[in-house]
């Protein structure tokens, strides 16, 4: 069987190989759109990037003045790849980059031109970076073709079903310690792509009330999920509790993940989890999460600050009633501020709240957002003002979890 019948490949096909190109000159000519989605991952590499080109987008232009880039502020010329590893022929006119390519055939230099691929000496694969992991697909000459493989590789890395770390064969046999991960503010979808991707190797898995349920319904069999609830008024896990689980199963050699809902260090108590594994001698990485404080007003239309209305935001947890001595917020202060106050936790003691703002110097009439159930499907989105603050929660019946925009801000614009 000749080779041609043994394969579909013909003898023009690319290889497809990575190169260090660290302190290595490589030179792009031209500097729009497409430069300026080619030049990040060239950054990345650490080469002597020379930029040749009489003008750039604002976004490549960050990038010469980030130091990331050196521009040669001219049309391209001859003897501009004097010495370069690599080129890149970017412009809009053909012309140039017949040019470009042509001198670097004759230097010997791999040259990709971006209007015809089959002009260059080398092809720019569709990119995809998942942490040290990065992927390069040859679409056969279709760029449209590698960019749907690229991305259809991308979303299976992301959601857990393509692994990026060696596979455990034992429990434990994978990564050490304790991972504290910010889960978002409920909907599966906003934890982090390393957090999801660090769920998916867990031997244990300790999880808040708050921290995205619908991720544990993805976990292998041979997974143990500890349920270290706080409920308002109710049961919870004491602290001391979560971290004794911690530890003992990460000393038993178990890769246990702590999810949280939100972020581990916005009334998260995870610096606290930190410290336990620290003291013990436990390796722990934090994932941060989005934080419900700007997640949940965000996906409600309101925005926290907006230009000439509010160039504060304060986030401030409300669990505790103003004038109790275990609070640390200073409320009058509070009431004397102009711009958006956010409030986490604080349902109970939001008529409390409002009257301390009040007797501070609030206007009753500032707009109030009660956001209840953020992100989740029982979500709705509750408004008056500090005035009525109290009259609205009894008469909406809010319940926790929700949270509480107080400011000019807190009107929502999406239906």
């Amino acid at each position: 069987m000749s080779a041609n019948e043994h394969s579909s490949a013909t003898v023009n096909d690319p290889y497809l190989a990575g190169l260090r190109l660290a302190g290595r000159r490589v030179v792009v000519v031209g500097g729009g759109a497409v430069a300026q989605r080619r030049l990040p991952p060239l950054v990345r590499t650490g080469a002597e990037l020379v930029l040749v080109a009489p003008e750039v987008t604002p976004t490549v232009e960050g990038l010469v003045g980030s130091g990331d880039v050196r521009w040669e502020r001219r049309p391209y010329a001859s003897g501009d790849l004097d010495d370069a590893w690599y080129a890149l022929a970017l412009t809009d006119d053909p012309l140039v980059n017949a040019r470009v390519a042509a001198d670097a055939e004759q230097a010997r230099v791999f040259c990709v031109r971006a209007d015809l691929a089959a002009g260059g000496t080398a092809v720019t694969p569709a990119l995809a970076v998942e942490g040290p992991v990065t992927v390069g697909v040859l679409g056969g000459g279709d760029p449209q073709r590698a960019a749907a493989v690229r991305d259809g590789v991308q979303a299976a890395i992301r959601d857990g079903r393509l692994d990026t770390l060696p596979r455990r064969r034992a429990p434990g046999s994978g990564l050490p310690g304790v991972a504290i991960v910010g889960g978002g503010p409920g909907d599966p979808d906003l934890i982090s792509v390393r957090g999801r991707r660090l769920l998916a190797h867990a031997d244990v898995v300790v999880a808040d009330r708050l921290a995205p349920q619908d991720l544990l319904t993805e976990l292998g069999p041979d997974v143990e999920v500890v349920d270290a609830a706080k409920l308002p008024r109710g049961r919870a896990m004491a602290q001391a509790t979560i971290h004794e689980v911690l530890l003992d199963r990460a000393r038993a050699g178990k890769f246990v993940v702590r999810l949280k809902g939100g972020d581990p260090f916005v009334f998260g108590r995870g610096s606290e989890e930190v410290d336990a594994c620290v003291a013990a001698g436990i390796p722990v990485t934090v994932v941060p999460g989005i934080t419900s404080a700007i997640a949940v007003p965000g996906l409600a239309g309101i925005p926290l600050t907006e230009r000439g209305i509010s160039h504060e935001a304060v986030i401030v947890s409300g669990h505790l009633a103003p004038g109790d001595p275990g609070s640390l917020v200073d409320w009058p202060a509070l009431g004397r501020l102009r711009g958006t106050l956010v409030l986490l936790m604080a349902v109970d003691q939001l008529p409390g709240i409002a009257s301390v703002l009040l007797a501070n110097g609030r206007d009753p009439d500032t707009p109030l957002a009660v956001v209840e159930n953020g992100t989740l499907p029982a979500e709705r989105v509750i408004t008056g003002t500090l005035g009525t603050a109290a009259e609205t929660l009894r008469r909406e019946n809010v319940r926790p979890p929700a949270v509480v925009v107080v400011g000019d801000v807190a009107r929502p614009r999406l239906p």
